[in-house]
């Protein structure tokens, strides 16, 4: 008994992807230019668009992308929304630098061990450690809005970044849609 090869449908970019990238650079302008201290765009957004195209450019990397990237962002929120629980430690060379250090490094350490519960976590481990990354850089910078009690900020912050992450995929989407694929007969072209 034998099996049919799988149908590969090959398609053919109608805009070139240069053109669709510097579209869908100038439609989130705004969001950059406008929202100031906030602007999502530069921190956070185009990271995720970035992986959509390094894991494969298709809706099913978004799969990957945001359970993987919204856990990872969202353990290292709450890392570092306990970390002032920690303040009894001495510092080192700055007032709180003793319990940031060693609290991300049980946070980070938990949370790389717990990928391995996940095939989804392992096959987005880009999304993963960069949901790490945007949140510490999003919360170090104070690069989100203020909402809620001072105690919360790294709160907001985690949840802050998992937003622009997703506003990241749906630009990624966007931007495979701006070339306008159309399916091509492969032996025709």
């Amino acid at each position: 008994m034998t099996q049919d090869a799988p149908t590969v449908v090959v398609t053919k970019e109608t805009v070139p992807l240069w053109l669709a990238v510097a579209l869908t650079v100038l439609i989130s302008m705004p969001f950059g230019l406008w929202l100031g201290e906030f602007n999502f765009t530069l921190w956070c957004s185009f990271i995720v668009w970035a992986e959509y195209f390094a894991l494969g450019a298709k809706p099913a990397a978004l799969k990957l992308i945001l359970p993987s990237f919204s856990y990872s962002a969202m353990l290292t929120a709450v890392t570092l929304w306990v970390t002032p629980w920690f303040g009894f430690l001495p510092s080192l060379v700055a007032e709180g630098d003793t319990a940031a250090s060693l609290v991300l490094f049980v946070g980070v350490a938990f949370m790389v061990y717990s990928m391995r519960w996940s095939k989804t976590f392992q096959d987005g481990s880009l999304p993963f450690f960069n949901g790490v990354s945007m949140v510490l850089a999003i919360y170090y910078t104070a690069s989100f809005p203020e909402v809620g009690p001072p105690a919360a900020a790294a709160l907001v912050a985690g949840v802050w970044t998992i937003l622009m992450g997703a506003f990241g995929g749906a630009l990624a989407v966007l931007n495979v849609w701006l070339t306008f694929p159309k399916p091509i007969n492969p032996d025709r072209s």
